[in-house]
């Protein structure tokens, strides 16, 4: 018994240490020794696909800020911490009277992935924190004396929370994006409780690699927008699972109707209102192994029934061979190209357009902000900032 337990620990010895070897020669990855900054703007660099078993790899431990340190500002601003101690803070929103709306949360389950790919895959999302269970909270900031410090601090709301994400609010009711349905409740800025049961005003297609669910209302009121990513990284998993994904939904309050507003936009992220010309724009991040400079995930307008071409078109007319489901015949032809590229890999999120004239100063009066959260699927990393176009 003794010398086969012995035999089971030495295989199992040798099983763990070849998926070790494995995770590092997967981590030493297909590094980029381009300029992180070609990937960018109105005419990107688009270098030739490079097809991967696996993506390069570039992972950071989470380690936070220590006490007094901050993000380095561009010249003319400053960077102040206005709350600490959040649990995996995603999406926020201003109030009309100042509060703050942090949700705090994280993926729904995910189901084991199959094989070698799969257990390599789930060390990865742990080492980054990824893995971790969705606090599914919302916790109100609120700066009594306008120091640019919250001093008080309130769960909002906890239960009947799941992976929720986007945001909105207007005439006494809170919009919430749960990952799989859009929720409204009663609520008054002021009050530190949302209290009561919810509407669910739509069901959404619940999970998938792309979990967030953003939310923006209309200027009137009337609509709210839902950007919903796909469930894969180029329709592995066949068309069929895909259905009302890679999609910004268009939800009319009143009559409770929806319809599919823009396709085509593997997952669409941050949204809002363009002042200048009062369409509506949004962030979108890109496909996956290409290699570490492709595809460049994107700012862009989107107009009524537009089409990005997911998965099978990216950037106006590169065809992705990749896919196996048939392309539709209409795609060459209406594919629309992206306005502005953000870089490859840099996981574009959330994005607000500066108003109110000078209040950022001159340098910032008139463009978008974009957070990049950075993503594991790029060596050397590039993201991990806030940045202005």
């Amino acid at each position: 018994m003794n010398g086969t337990k012995r035999k089971i620990m030495i295989w199992l010895g040798v099983i763990i240490l070849a998926l070790l070897l494995f995770a590092a020669w997967v981590m030493r990855g297909n590094p980029s020794d381009l300029d992180p900054m070609a990937t960018t703007g109105t005419e990107p660099l688009l270098v030739e696909a490079e097809t991967e078993f696996f993506p390069s790899v570039g992972l950071v431990d989470p380690v936070g800020w220590t006490k007094g340190a901050a993000p380095k500002a561009a010249a003319g601003l400053a960077v102040a911490r206005f709350a600490e101690g959040l649990d995996h803070p995603r999406t926020m929103l201003t109030l009309p009277n100042g509060d703050v709306l942090v949700v705090e949360t994280n993926s729904p389950p995910r189901p084991d992935g199959n094989g070698l790919t799969g257990f390599v895959m789930k060390q990865f999302m742990s080492k980054v924190g990824a893995g971790d269970a969705s606090p599914n909270r919302i916790v109100l900031l609120r700066d009594n004396d306008a120091d640019g410090t919250a001093e008080a601090r309130f769960t909002l709301r906890s239960a009947g929370l799941a992976s929720p994400s986007g945001m909105a609010w207007a005439a006494g009711k809170l919009y919430v994006a749960n990952h799989n349905a859009v929720l409204a409740f009663d609520f008054t800025p002021g009050a530190t409780e949302l209290a009561g049961e919810p509407k669910k005003l739509m069901d959404l297609p619940g999970g998938g690699n792309h979990w967030m669910r953003n939310l923006e209302l209309s200027p009137d009121g009337k609509k709210l927008y839902v950007a919903v990513g796909s469930a894969s990284n180029i329709g592995e998993q066949g068309m069929a699972e895909e259905q009302g994904r890679a999609a910004i939904w268009e939800l009319d309050l009143a009559s409770g109707k929806s319809r599919q507003f823009a396709n085509g936009m593997r997952n669409p992220n941050g949204m809002d209102w363009n002042p200048s010309t009062g369409e509506l724009w949004a962030t979108a991040q890109e496909r996956d192994m290409l290699g570490p400079d492709l595809v460049p995930d994107y700012l862009t307008n989107v107009p009524v029934g537009v089409q990005y071409g997911w998965p099978w078109v990216y950037w106006r007319n590169v065809i992705d061979w990749r896919v196996k489901d048939p392309m539709p015949e209409f795609l060459t032809e209406y594919t629309r190209k992206p306005e502005y590229a953000l870089g490859a890999h840099v996981s574009a999120l959330g994005l607000r357009f500066a108003v109110g004239g000078q209040r950022m100063g001159p340098a910032f009066a008139n463009g978008a902000y974009i957070a990049r959260h950075g993503s594991w699927n790029r060596k050397p990393l590039s993201g991990y900032d806030v940045v202005y176009v």
